[in-house]
Protein backbone atom coordinates (compact mmCIF):
# COMPACT_ATOMS: atom_id res chain seq x y z
CA UNK A 1 0.00 0.00 0.00
CA UNK A 2 1.52 3.58 -0.97
CA UNK A 3 1.96 5.67 1.74
CA UNK A 4 -0.65 8.69 2.36
CA UNK A 5 0.08 11.97 1.63
CA UNK A 6 0.58 14.46 3.89
CA UNK A 7 -1.59 17.54 3.69
CA UNK A 8 1.33 20.54 3.58
CA UNK A 9 2.60 18.26 0.05
CA UNK A 10 -0.96 18.74 -1.29
CA UNK A 11 -0.63 20.79 -4.48
CA UNK A 12 -1.80 24.30 -4.71
CA UNK A 13 -3.46 22.94 -7.95
CA UNK A 14 -6.03 20.83 -6.22
CA UNK A 15 -6.72 22.15 -3.21
CA UNK A 16 -10.67 21.10 -2.69
CA UNK A 17 -13.90 24.06 -3.09
CA UNK A 18 -14.89 25.04 0.51
CA UNK A 19 -18.87 23.85 -0.82
CA UNK A 20 -18.03 20.24 -0.96
CA UNK A 21 -15.51 19.81 1.82
CA UNK A 22 -16.68 17.56 4.04
CA UNK A 23 -18.10 18.35 7.51
CA UNK A 24 -16.66 15.21 9.34
CA UNK A 25 -13.11 14.31 10.61
CA UNK A 26 -12.76 12.19 7.84
CA UNK A 27 -9.78 12.84 4.93
CA UNK A 28 -11.17 15.53 3.21
CA UNK A 29 -12.12 15.00 -0.99
CA UNK A 30 -10.55 16.46 -3.83
CA UNK A 31 -12.38 18.67 -6.08
CA UNK A 32 -11.14 18.62 -9.90
CA UNK A 33 -12.20 22.28 -11.23
CA UNK A 34 -13.07 21.99 -14.83
CA UNK A 35 -12.64 26.03 -15.95
CA UNK A 36 -9.57 28.22 -15.07
CA UNK A 37 -11.70 30.50 -12.99
CA UNK A 38 -12.39 29.34 -9.15
CA UNK A 39 -15.46 27.49 -8.32
CA UNK A 40 -17.47 30.43 -6.99
CA UNK A 41 -17.21 32.75 -10.06
CA UNK A 42 -19.25 31.82 -12.96
CA UNK A 43 -16.83 31.29 -16.69
CA UNK A 44 -17.95 34.25 -19.48
CA UNK A 45 -18.98 31.21 -21.79
CA UNK A 46 -21.66 30.37 -18.49
CA UNK A 47 -22.61 34.07 -18.27
CA UNK A 48 -23.14 34.16 -22.00
CA UNK A 49 -25.45 31.35 -22.14
CA UNK A 50 -27.61 32.68 -19.57
CA UNK A 51 -27.79 36.10 -20.80
CA UNK A 52 -28.98 34.54 -24.24
CA UNK A 53 -31.07 32.53 -22.03
CA UNK A 54 -32.06 35.68 -20.77
CA UNK A 55 -32.45 37.85 -23.58
CA UNK A 56 -33.22 36.81 -27.23
CA UNK A 57 -33.79 32.95 -26.10
CA UNK A 58 -36.48 33.96 -23.90
CA UNK A 59 -38.97 33.97 -27.24
CA UNK A 60 -38.15 30.56 -27.62
CA UNK A 61 -39.41 29.70 -24.52
CA UNK A 62 -43.30 30.16 -25.46
CA UNK A 63 -43.58 28.70 -29.06
CA UNK A 64 -45.79 30.57 -31.53
CA UNK A 65 -48.99 28.93 -32.50
CA UNK A 66 -48.98 27.77 -35.92
CA UNK A 67 -44.80 28.53 -36.39
CA UNK A 68 -41.96 26.14 -36.36
CA UNK A 69 -39.68 28.77 -34.06
CA UNK A 70 -36.36 27.77 -35.88
CA UNK A 71 -33.38 29.65 -34.76
CA UNK A 72 -32.89 31.57 -38.15
CA UNK A 73 -36.13 32.93 -37.67
CA UNK A 74 -35.49 35.05 -35.39
CA UNK A 75 -32.66 38.12 -35.24
CA UNK A 76 -29.72 38.15 -32.59
CA UNK A 77 -32.09 40.13 -30.57
CA UNK A 78 -34.85 37.63 -30.64
CA UNK A 79 -37.16 39.31 -33.25
CA UNK A 80 -38.67 37.58 -35.95
CA UNK A 81 -37.43 38.32 -39.57
CA UNK A 82 -41.10 38.34 -40.64
CA UNK A 83 -42.86 40.21 -38.14
CA UNK A 84 -43.68 44.07 -38.62
CA UNK A 85 -41.82 46.47 -35.72
CA UNK A 86 -43.01 46.41 -32.40
CA UNK A 87 -45.18 43.29 -32.90
CA UNK A 88 -45.72 41.48 -29.63
CA UNK A 89 -47.71 37.86 -29.50
CA UNK A 90 -51.08 37.81 -27.64
CA UNK A 91 -51.71 37.78 -24.44
CA UNK A 92 -50.91 33.84 -22.40
CA UNK A 93 -54.51 34.97 -20.71
CA UNK A 94 -56.30 34.80 -23.65
CA UNK A 95 -54.33 31.66 -24.80
CA UNK A 96 -54.98 30.23 -21.83
CA UNK A 97 -58.48 30.64 -22.41
CA UNK A 98 -58.71 29.52 -25.41
CA UNK A 99 -56.69 26.05 -24.58
CA UNK A 100 -58.93 25.06 -21.83
CA UNK A 101 -59.54 21.24 -21.72
CA UNK A 102 -63.33 20.25 -22.07
CA UNK A 103 -64.68 17.72 -19.01
CA UNK A 104 -64.34 14.57 -19.76
CA UNK A 105 -67.44 11.95 -19.81
CA UNK A 106 -67.10 8.74 -18.09
CA UNK A 107 -66.14 6.66 -20.62
CA UNK A 108 -62.97 8.88 -21.97
CA UNK A 109 -61.98 8.86 -17.98
CA UNK A 110 -62.12 5.18 -17.95
CA UNK A 111 -59.75 4.71 -21.18
CA UNK A 112 -57.58 7.20 -19.68
CA UNK A 113 -57.02 5.36 -16.57
CA UNK A 114 -56.54 2.30 -18.32
CA UNK A 115 -53.78 4.71 -20.31
CA UNK A 116 -55.91 3.98 -23.19
CA UNK A 117 -56.13 7.23 -26.00
CA UNK A 118 -59.96 7.42 -26.95
CA UNK A 119 -60.64 5.72 -30.55
CA UNK A 120 -60.55 9.09 -32.73
CA UNK A 121 -58.75 11.19 -29.98
CA UNK A 122 -55.52 12.33 -32.40
CA UNK A 123 -57.75 13.24 -35.23
CA UNK A 124 -60.43 15.46 -32.75
CA UNK A 125 -57.72 17.09 -30.82
CA UNK A 126 -56.61 17.94 -34.24
CA UNK A 127 -59.54 19.03 -35.01
CA UNK A 128 -60.18 21.09 -31.92
CA UNK A 129 -56.70 22.56 -32.23
CA UNK A 130 -57.76 23.79 -35.80
CA UNK A 131 -60.95 25.17 -35.30
CA UNK A 132 -59.71 27.48 -31.81
CA UNK A 133 -56.88 28.49 -34.25
CA UNK A 134 -59.84 29.98 -36.70
CA UNK A 135 -61.66 31.75 -34.05
CA UNK A 136 -58.49 33.09 -32.75
CA UNK A 137 -57.76 35.08 -36.40
CA UNK A 138 -61.00 35.71 -36.86
CA UNK A 139 -60.63 37.61 -33.44
CA UNK A 140 -57.26 39.19 -34.13
CA UNK A 141 -57.14 42.45 -36.04
CA UNK A 142 -54.77 42.48 -38.97
CA UNK A 143 -51.98 44.37 -37.06
CA UNK A 144 -51.58 41.64 -34.84
CA UNK A 145 -51.59 38.18 -37.49
CA UNK A 146 -47.94 37.09 -38.69
CA UNK A 147 -47.30 36.68 -42.73
CA UNK A 148 -46.78 33.35 -43.66
CA UNK A 149 -43.33 31.45 -43.12
CA UNK A 150 -40.59 32.65 -45.65
CA UNK A 151 -37.68 30.16 -46.71
CA UNK A 152 -35.34 31.33 -44.30
CA UNK A 153 -37.90 30.79 -41.33
CA UNK A 154 -37.37 27.50 -41.87
CA UNK A 155 -33.63 26.53 -41.62
CA UNK A 156 -33.29 24.91 -37.97
CA UNK A 157 -29.59 25.53 -37.94
CA UNK A 158 -28.33 29.19 -38.78
CA UNK A 159 -24.51 28.51 -39.58
CA UNK A 160 -26.07 26.60 -42.31
CA UNK A 161 -28.16 28.21 -45.28
CA UNK A 162 -28.40 25.49 -47.44
CA UNK A 163 -30.76 23.38 -45.13
CA UNK A 164 -34.14 23.79 -44.80
CA UNK A 165 -36.49 21.80 -43.46
CA UNK A 166 -39.28 20.15 -45.57
CA UNK A 167 -43.03 19.95 -44.85
CA UNK A 168 -44.47 17.04 -43.87
CA UNK A 169 -48.49 15.86 -44.25
CA UNK A 170 -50.96 17.66 -41.29
CA UNK A 171 -53.07 14.86 -39.86
CA UNK A 172 -56.36 16.11 -41.68
CA UNK A 173 -54.46 15.52 -44.78
CA UNK A 174 -53.55 12.13 -43.98
CA UNK A 175 -57.18 11.10 -42.67
CA UNK A 176 -58.15 12.72 -46.08
CA UNK A 177 -56.29 10.57 -47.80
CA UNK A 178 -57.06 7.47 -46.23
CA UNK A 179 -60.68 8.06 -46.38
CA UNK A 180 -60.72 8.89 -50.19
CA UNK A 181 -59.03 5.78 -51.03
CA UNK A 182 -60.54 3.53 -48.14
CA UNK A 183 -63.89 4.30 -47.78
CA UNK A 184 -64.64 6.24 -51.19
CA UNK A 185 -62.56 3.13 -53.36
CA UNK A 186 -60.33 6.02 -55.14
CA UNK A 187 -57.42 4.90 -56.52
CA UNK A 188 -53.66 5.48 -55.13
CA UNK A 189 -53.08 7.23 -58.69
CA UNK A 190 -56.40 9.22 -58.18
CA UNK A 191 -55.93 10.70 -54.83
CA UNK A 192 -52.21 11.38 -55.90
CA UNK A 193 -53.54 13.98 -58.18
CA UNK A 194 -56.23 14.75 -56.06
CA UNK A 195 -53.65 15.75 -53.11
CA UNK A 196 -50.82 16.84 -54.91
CA UNK A 197 -48.99 13.91 -52.87
CA UNK A 198 -47.38 10.95 -54.70
CA UNK A 199 -47.76 7.40 -55.15
CA UNK A 200 -45.68 5.77 -52.71
CA UNK A 201 -46.38 8.49 -50.22
CA UNK A 202 -50.34 8.06 -50.61
CA UNK A 203 -49.42 4.25 -50.27
CA UNK A 204 -47.79 4.74 -47.15
CA UNK A 205 -50.02 7.18 -45.56
CA UNK A 206 -53.36 4.04 -46.31
CA UNK A 207 -50.84 1.35 -45.20
CA UNK A 208 -49.90 3.17 -41.34
CA UNK A 209 -53.70 4.45 -40.96
CA UNK A 210 -55.09 0.71 -41.41
CA UNK A 211 -52.14 0.02 -38.75
CA UNK A 212 -53.25 3.04 -36.78
CA UNK A 213 -56.39 2.27 -36.51
CA UNK A 214 -55.63 -1.44 -36.14
CA UNK A 215 -53.75 -0.99 -32.59
CA UNK A 216 -56.75 1.56 -31.62
CA UNK A 217 -58.87 -1.68 -32.11
CA UNK A 218 -56.66 -3.88 -30.33
CA UNK A 219 -56.38 -1.33 -26.89
CA UNK A 220 -52.91 -0.65 -27.73
CA UNK A 221 -51.47 2.79 -26.39
CA UNK A 222 -50.78 5.63 -29.03
CA UNK A 223 -48.53 8.11 -28.03
CA UNK A 224 -50.21 10.63 -29.19
CA UNK A 225 -49.16 13.30 -27.28
CA UNK A 226 -45.79 13.01 -29.23
CA UNK A 227 -47.34 12.94 -32.11
CA UNK A 228 -49.17 15.93 -31.22
CA UNK A 229 -45.49 17.52 -30.20
CA UNK A 230 -43.55 16.59 -33.10
CA UNK A 231 -46.51 18.25 -35.70
CA UNK A 232 -46.27 21.71 -33.56
CA UNK A 233 -42.60 21.97 -34.19
CA UNK A 234 -42.05 21.27 -38.07
CA UNK A 235 -43.19 22.71 -40.95
CA UNK A 236 -46.74 21.09 -42.49
CA UNK A 237 -48.91 20.73 -45.57
CA UNK A 238 -52.68 21.67 -44.47
CA UNK A 239 -55.71 20.00 -46.33
CA UNK A 240 -58.23 22.61 -48.09
CA UNK A 241 -61.55 20.96 -47.38
CA UNK A 242 -63.52 21.70 -50.97
CA UNK A 243 -66.32 20.97 -48.96
CA UNK A 244 -66.26 24.24 -47.25
CA UNK A 245 -67.44 27.55 -48.53
CA UNK A 246 -64.57 29.34 -48.05
CA UNK A 247 -62.29 26.94 -50.30
CA UNK A 248 -64.16 26.98 -53.01
CA UNK A 249 -62.22 27.23 -55.77
CA UNK A 250 -58.53 27.03 -54.19
CA UNK A 251 -56.60 24.14 -55.60
CA UNK A 252 -54.82 21.70 -52.97
CA UNK A 253 -51.43 22.86 -51.93
CA UNK A 254 -48.89 20.98 -53.52
CA UNK A 255 -46.98 18.73 -51.59
CA UNK A 256 -44.06 17.41 -53.86
CA UNK A 257 -43.70 16.73 -57.63
CA UNK A 258 -46.05 13.92 -58.34
CA UNK A 259 -44.51 13.15 -61.70
CA UNK A 260 -40.41 12.78 -60.64
CA UNK A 261 -39.06 10.30 -63.03
CA UNK A 262 -37.35 7.36 -61.71
CA UNK A 263 -33.82 6.61 -63.61
CA UNK A 264 -33.78 3.59 -65.41
CA UNK A 265 -31.01 1.01 -65.15
CA UNK A 266 -30.50 0.74 -69.07
CA UNK A 267 -30.14 4.77 -69.33
CA UNK A 268 -27.17 4.90 -66.76
CA UNK A 269 -24.93 3.91 -69.98
CA UNK A 270 -23.37 6.52 -72.58
CA UNK A 271 -24.30 5.86 -76.47
CA UNK A 272 -23.46 7.54 -79.57
CA UNK A 273 -25.99 6.99 -81.76
CA UNK A 274 -25.24 8.32 -85.43
CA UNK A 275 -28.87 10.13 -86.85
CA UNK A 276 -28.56 11.98 -90.48
CA UNK A 277 -29.41 15.02 -89.95
CA UNK A 278 -33.17 15.21 -92.04
CA UNK A 279 -34.55 13.10 -89.37
CA UNK A 280 -36.28 13.95 -86.56
CA UNK A 281 -34.85 12.30 -83.21
CA UNK A 282 -38.19 12.22 -80.73
CA UNK A 283 -38.02 10.89 -77.07
CA UNK A 284 -39.27 8.07 -78.70
CA UNK A 285 -36.13 7.09 -80.60
CA UNK A 286 -34.44 7.73 -77.61
CA UNK A 287 -36.00 5.29 -75.18
CA UNK A 288 -35.23 2.45 -78.13
CA UNK A 289 -31.73 3.71 -78.41
CA UNK A 290 -31.24 2.47 -74.61
CA UNK A 291 -33.59 -0.27 -74.78
CA UNK A 292 -36.18 -1.27 -77.47
CA UNK A 293 -38.86 -2.32 -74.45
CA UNK A 294 -38.27 1.37 -72.63
CA UNK A 295 -40.75 3.55 -72.78
CA UNK A 296 -40.66 7.37 -73.76
CA UNK A 297 -41.01 10.16 -70.62
CA UNK A 298 -43.79 10.88 -71.62
CA UNK A 299 -45.04 7.17 -70.76
CA UNK A 300 -42.93 6.63 -67.88
CA UNK A 301 -44.00 9.09 -65.68
CA UNK A 302 -46.21 8.40 -62.96
CA UNK A 303 -49.14 10.11 -64.29
CA UNK A 304 -49.03 10.56 -68.26
CA UNK A 305 -52.82 11.30 -68.40
CA UNK A 306 -51.88 14.99 -66.74
CA UNK A 307 -49.36 14.93 -69.98
CA UNK A 308 -52.74 14.02 -72.16
CA UNK A 309 -54.58 16.66 -70.55
CA UNK A 310 -52.17 19.52 -71.10
CA UNK A 311 -52.64 18.30 -74.28
CA UNK A 312 -55.82 18.68 -75.14
CA UNK A 313 -56.43 21.61 -72.83
CA UNK A 314 -53.76 23.32 -75.53
CA UNK A 315 -55.52 21.98 -78.39
CA UNK A 316 -58.25 24.24 -77.38
CA UNK A 317 -60.72 21.24 -76.65
CA UNK A 318 -63.82 22.62 -74.38
CA UNK A 319 -64.17 21.15 -71.36
CA UNK A 320 -67.48 18.68 -72.33
CA UNK A 321 -64.90 17.58 -74.77
CA UNK A 322 -61.91 16.20 -72.35
CA UNK A 323 -64.00 14.89 -70.16
CA UNK A 324 -65.26 12.77 -72.90
CA UNK A 325 -62.25 11.61 -73.96
CA UNK A 326 -60.57 11.22 -70.19
CA UNK A 327 -63.51 8.19 -69.33
CA UNK A 328 -62.91 6.98 -72.74
CA UNK A 329 -59.35 6.46 -71.98
CA UNK A 330 -59.91 5.82 -68.08
CA UNK A 331 -62.84 2.99 -69.33
CA UNK A 332 -60.02 1.50 -71.56
CA UNK A 333 -57.75 1.31 -68.63
CA UNK A 334 -60.39 -0.23 -67.23
CA UNK A 335 -60.68 -2.87 -69.95
CA UNK A 336 -56.96 -3.59 -70.21
CA UNK A 337 -56.51 -4.57 -66.48
CA UNK A 338 -59.42 -6.76 -66.51
CA UNK A 339 -57.77 -8.46 -69.66
CA UNK A 340 -54.07 -8.95 -67.59
CA UNK A 341 -56.25 -10.17 -64.75
CA UNK A 342 -58.04 -13.02 -66.69
CA UNK A 343 -54.69 -13.77 -68.20
CA UNK A 344 -53.27 -14.19 -64.70
CA UNK A 345 -55.75 -16.40 -63.66
CA UNK A 346 -55.53 -18.42 -66.82
CA UNK A 347 -52.00 -18.88 -66.12
CA UNK A 348 -52.75 -20.08 -62.17
CA UNK A 349 -55.23 -22.60 -64.15
CA UNK A 350 -52.38 -24.44 -66.05
CA UNK A 351 -50.24 -25.18 -63.19
CA UNK A 352 -50.64 -27.90 -61.13
CA UNK A 353 -49.23 -27.93 -57.52
CA UNK A 354 -48.52 -31.51 -55.56
CA UNK A 355 -48.63 -30.73 -51.57
CA UNK A 356 -45.81 -32.00 -50.07
CA UNK A 357 -44.07 -32.80 -46.84
CA UNK A 358 -41.94 -29.42 -46.45
CA UNK A 359 -43.06 -28.19 -49.93
CA UNK A 360 -45.28 -27.28 -52.79
CA UNK A 361 -44.37 -28.89 -56.00
CA UNK A 362 -45.46 -26.76 -58.92
CA UNK A 363 -45.95 -28.18 -62.83
CA UNK A 364 -46.15 -26.63 -65.67
CA UNK A 365 -46.59 -28.41 -69.67
CA UNK A 366 -43.66 -26.86 -71.55
CA UNK A 367 -43.73 -27.44 -75.22
CA UNK A 368 -40.12 -27.35 -77.39
CA UNK A 369 -41.27 -25.54 -79.67
CA UNK A 370 -41.43 -22.52 -77.54
CA UNK A 371 -37.45 -22.08 -77.74
CA UNK A 372 -37.92 -20.99 -81.18
CA UNK A 373 -35.76 -21.73 -84.09
CA UNK A 374 -32.75 -20.63 -82.99
CA UNK A 375 -33.25 -21.57 -79.72
CA UNK A 376 -32.89 -18.62 -78.17
CA UNK A 377 -36.09 -17.36 -77.24
CA UNK A 378 -36.87 -16.35 -73.49
CA UNK A 379 -40.13 -18.57 -73.37
CA UNK A 380 -37.82 -21.64 -74.01
CA UNK A 381 -36.94 -24.22 -71.30
CA UNK A 382 -33.46 -23.40 -69.56
CA UNK A 383 -33.46 -19.48 -71.11
CA UNK A 384 -32.96 -17.87 -67.11
CA UNK A 385 -30.43 -20.46 -66.31
CA UNK A 386 -27.78 -18.81 -68.61
CA UNK A 387 -27.42 -17.94 -72.23
CA UNK A 388 -24.27 -16.78 -73.11
CA UNK A 389 -24.29 -13.77 -75.00
CA UNK A 390 -22.34 -13.45 -78.58
CA UNK A 391 -20.95 -10.10 -78.05
CA UNK A 392 -17.46 -11.47 -77.14
CA UNK A 393 -17.67 -13.93 -80.27
CA UNK A 394 -15.61 -13.29 -83.48
CA UNK A 395 -17.06 -11.66 -86.47
CA UNK A 396 -19.23 -10.00 -84.26
CA UNK A 397 -20.03 -6.30 -85.44
CA UNK A 398 -21.05 -3.93 -82.48
CA UNK A 399 -20.80 -0.47 -84.03
CA UNK A 400 -23.12 1.30 -86.07
CA UNK A 401 -22.87 0.09 -89.85
CA UNK A 402 -25.81 2.51 -91.56
CA UNK A 403 -28.00 5.26 -90.95
CA UNK A 404 -31.79 4.93 -90.63
CA UNK A 405 -33.42 7.80 -92.98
Amino acid sequence: MPPRLHANSVPASIIPCPSVRSQSAQTFRQCREFSQSSCRRETLRRREMYAWLNGPGAALKNPLPGSTNYLGAYDKYGNLWRARPGWTPKKLDEEKEETKEEPKSDEEKDASSEGQEPADELEMSVRRDEERKQKSVAKAEKDDELPPERLEDLRPFPLNKYFRSQSVLSEELREAIYQRVVNEGASVSLASVEFGVSNERVGAVVRLKQLEKQYIAEGKTLAVPYAKAVLEMVPKTPYIDPKLPENKGKRPVQHESINDLIVHPATRQQLFVPVSESREFTRVDAGKAFDNNLLPADERIPHPELVTAERELAAGLSFAERTRLAQQRLQKENERKQKIEAKKQEELKKLRTVPGRRWDFVFQDISVENAGKDGRNDKGVGWRYGLPHEDRKKGQVKIPTKVEA
